[in-house]
């Protein structure tokens, strides 16, 4: 059977023959979501793959190859360009995927070695980390260009220091680095000024420290593992305001109204995997188990209500989901979810 273009081919043959002259307008549909409504995603690193989860129904709800054999570490999702940012150690870059889709966007240059990363969409930054080119990378969130590269301080390097976390302040003014493996009990978040890119502080926190923060407190949150303790920073002087005992703290995340702060017993295995500090009284309020070991990152939907948690480690596949208590603050597990080998960093996408 003819299709209907065949059919009409004879006719629009006749009009051009008697002089007329048609103008064909094609409507080019978007491609459709991928996986409708909130979502987390989930860097597994030793798959090669993110793992797409419903915040719906708490399931697997697609699995996407990086490409060319990519090593995914973190994630940042930006609502502005509508891009998945995905680090990719394996080929020093970061990868770009479309947020509704899943394909793939682009691709942003690194250093090497690229571990944490962190955006700031009102700034359009996303400053990467890469722990053995001791650099950070400062990429264009548009346009994918590398805007600079910032040096791992020199002293912190000659002690062994190497660039780890990072995060940018929500007013877009500084962004912060922690520096690991210093030799001596302490290591250091830097603190730098993102329109110079130059550090105009630093403070000494214990040993292998991540960082966190919200717009609604003025602390930066900083969980030490070796230091089995919590330090909390002002996050425009750097001053030391306060250090909450905490074993094994590794991992960090809160909500946006930033009353609770959230961080993972990553030693400890499933005991104690998840410490809840009250951001006021700056005291833990409470601890909740997993069924999994190796505790390790963190996020959160929008109002806070659930928390997703990665295991991490060469054979887990688990992600544990939380709810939150809207009250004390404290979760309690209410699923898990089945994703690739070594589930590492994760991020909330609308």
């Amino acid at each position: 059977m003819r299709s209907k273009l065949q059919r009409i081919n004879p006719l629009l043959s006749t009009l051009c023959a008697l002089g007329f002259s048609l103008a064909i307008t094609l409507t080019v549909q978007a491609a459709p979501p991928l996986v409708q409504g909130g979502k987390v995603v989930v860097a597994d690193r030793a798959s090669g793959t993110i793992s797409v989860i419903s915040t719906q129904s708490d399931e697997l709800a697609a699995t996407v190859g990086m490409p060319d054999g990519g090593e995914p570490m973190y994630v940042f999702y930006s609502p502005i360009e509508r891009r998945v940012f995905v680090g990719d150690r394996a080929n020093d870059r970061v990868v770009a995927f479309d947020a509704k889709t899943f394909e793939v966007d682009g691709f942003a240059q690194a250093g090497q070695g690229v571990f944490h990363m962190w955006g700031h969409t009102g700034l359009g930054q996303l400053w990467v980390n890469n722990d053995i080119d001791n650099t950070t990378s400062v990429i264009d969130l548009r346009t994918l260009e590398t805007i600079a590269t910032v040096p791992t301080p020199g002293d912190l390097v000659a002690l062994g220091g190497k660039p780890h976390d990072v995060i940018v302040g929500p007013n877009g003014f500084y962004a912060y680095v922690s520096v690991i493996g210093v030799s001596g009990p302490e290591d250091y978040v830097v603190q730098y000024d993102t329109r110079t890119r130059q550090e105009v502080g630093r403070a000494a926190v214990g040993d292998d420290p991540h960082l966190s923060l919200t717009p609604q407190t003025e602390f930066l949150y900083v969980p030490t593992q070796g230091g089995n303790a919590v330090y909390v920073l002002d996050r425009l002087t750097m001053a030391h305001v306060e250090t909450i005992a905490a074993p094994g703290a590794h991992g960090a995340g809160m909500p946006i109204n930033g009353m609770t702060f959230y961080t993972t017993n990553l030693p400890g295995g499933g005991t104690d995997a998840l410490i809840a500090i009250d951001t006021q009284s700056l005291e833990v309020v409470g601890q909740s188990d997993s069924p999994y070991p190796v505790p390790h990152n963190i996020a959160l939907t929008p109002d806070g209500r659930k928390l997703y948690l990665t295991h991490s480690g060469a054979t887990n596949d688990k992600v544990t989901v939380y709810r939150n208590n809207s009250v004390t603050g404290l979760p309690t597990l209410v699923g898990e979810v089945t994703v690739g080998l070594n589930p590492f960093g994760l991020d909330y996408v609308p």
